[in-house]
């Protein structure tokens, strides 16, 4: 759910294994056995896609690819790994899967494969080797840093819904019933046009389905172990991964933990309170600069200039620039998503954000920065289709319930009171409640994983307690606890040479603190 490479933003969240997939919740005793056989014998339902020969290539596809030509200077190679569609039918339809891999270059300690997770869900990885060695610093040299790209998400085989959208999961429900009952018929019917358009492979786009991908990525690597270092929703598919493969697992750190019983297809219920605090927090910050940013002097009144925005929208949507509407339904994301952070930088884009914001609310002219206007493309246009299409599939496909149209806004309304920023948006309905129902009953962790937690008291999209959830569940495990903190995503994001110096040292070593660490903010 899913940050100074992560964008605090919601567009980031924009949020898994025995050998073959089976129809009920995975325990220790259905899992596949902890020592692999590699190579898989021919008699194994997946040796050969535990067998397969990687072709590694050069990583760039063209002129425009950025990311392509960065992991080439680098020294990166890219490659497609193929897997089931559907790991109960093995022999049938295939998907390609493209990774990454930034060798070793200290052979002598040479640890072994670190697979790499940003979150999201559908957060696509591909370039993650670049962006975590600069953190990692000599560490990185003892370890082949491999990037994924999920199934359906960036180079991998493609998912796109057809919507003219990029905003499906995180939507506030608005001010009113006539208002709710917009949202419910948005959700039917992106619920209903995913289904005609990819209604065959929906089924499959699932977290228990991303990890056993994982398991043949290790398979075909012919490593016994994977290493993983996971964000945010990446937490929750380390967590998967784990359950289903006991055994496989060197070291793991998961960095802004989510609990699975925190994983709901409202993404962001259960938040409210952390996201009202971090507002508030921002609001201070904010009126001590009010000649900066003439938001309002007191914390008090720079709330009152982001209940006028919000008023201002449910009576008429906002004009931003000459292409851009900006209504009641999307503008509380776009708030949210600012406050994802406690940096300066972060919080000084938020108020520069909520300054224009209130001009617009004023109905004055107003022009976004490049920034803003890509983020409102994204929302609010196809340009974000395939992206909200693959995090809603995953999330969907993973715990969509029927919960009843009316349970929503009975909760919107419970919530608006105490919280009327995000309470409308983490209560409100999406298309999960007309998806069909998952095909695996969602993953529910019996073990205990030697695993490093990192989490900040204040995370308002990952909250401590389910930090503190998974330490309860993983005995073995450690949390490192950074004090005072409302930072999201952590190691190599939020500068703190604690928290770095800390995660650095198991990664070196294998070796997790005696006690449960603590980090100042």
């Amino acid at each position: 759910m899913a940050t100074s490479r992560r964008s605090p933003s919601l567009l980031a969240l924009a949020v898994v294994l025995a050998a073959t997939a089976t129809t009920t919740t995975a325990t220790a005793s259905t899992t596949a056995p902890a020592t692999p056989t590699a190579p898989a014998t021919a008699l194994h339902p997946l040796a050969r896609f535990h067998n397969q020969r990687i072709d590694w290539h050069a990583c760039t596809l063209g002129a425009d690819d950025g990311v392509g030509r960065a992991l080439d200077a680098a020294g990166a190679r890219c490659a497609d790994i193929t897997v089931p569609l559907n790991y109960a039918e093995p022999e049938g339809r295939t998907l390609t899967v493209a990774v990454s891999r930034l060798k070793a270059t200290d052979t002598a300690h040479r640890v072994g494969p670190l697979l790499l997770n940003d979150g999201g869900p559908a957060g696509p990885g591909l370039q993650m080797p670049l962006t975590k060695s600069g953190a990692m610093g000599e560490v990185a040299h003892r370890f082949d840093l491999i990037g994924m790209d999920p199934r359906f998400v960036g180079r991998s085989t493609p998912l796109d819904c057809g919507w003219d959208l990029g905003s499906a999961l995180l939507r506030s429900a608005g001010a009113d019933r006539a208002a709710y009952r917009e949202e419910v018929a948005l959700a039917r019917d992106l619920a209903e046009r995913c289904e005609r358009t990819n209604g065959d492979v929906l089924p499959y786009v699932t977290t228990r389905n991303t990890a056993r991908d994982m398991d043949v990525i290790r398979a075909a690597l012919r490593e016994d172990t994977l290493s993983y270092l996971g964000y945010s929703y990446g937490s929750y598919l380390g967590e998967v991964y784990t359950q289903l493969f006991p055994g496989r697992t060197d070291r793991m750190v998961l960095d802004g933990v989510n609990s699975p019983e925190h994983y709901t297809q409202t993404l962001l219920r259960g938040t409210e309170a952390a996201s009202q605090a971090a507002l508030h927090a921002w609001a201070s910050w904010a009126a001590e600069r009010h000649d900066t940013y003439s938001l309002g002097r007191t914390r008090s009144e720079v709330l009152a200039t982001v209940e006028h925005i919000l008023d201002a929208a449910a009576q008429q949507p906002l004009r931003i620039g000459t292409t851009h509407v900006l209504d009641e339904h999307v503008l509380p994301a776009l708030l949210i998503g600012g406050l994802g952070s406690d940096l300066e930088a972060r919080r000084a884009d938020l108020a520069t954000t909520v300054r224009l914001l209130a001009r617009a609310a004023d109905r004055q002219p107003v022009e976004p920065s490049e920034a803003l206007s890509g983020q409102l493309e994204f929302l609010l246009t196809a340009t974000g289709s395939a992206s909200s299409s693959q995090m809603t599939a995953i999330v969907c496909g993973d715990v969509a319930e029927r919960r009843g149209v009316g349970s929503y806004w009975r909760a919107v309304e419970r919530s608006r009171e105490r919280y009327p920023l995000p309470g409308p948006l983490a209560n409100n309905i999406t298309p999960c409640e007309f998806w069909d129902h998952p095909t695996e009953a969602p993953t529910v962790l019996d073990n205990d994983v030697p695993a490093l937690l990192v989490n900040a008291t204040g995370d308002p999209r990952t909250l401590y307690a389910g930090a503190e959830a998974v330490r309860d569940q993983w005995p073995s495990s450690r949390l490192l606890t950074v004090e005072g903190s409302r930072q999201h995503g952590l190691y190599g994001e939020y500068g703190n040479a604690c928290v770095d110096q800390q995660v650095n040292t198991y990664l070196r070593t294998a070796r997790l603190p005696t006690e449960d660490p603590t980090c100042e903010a």
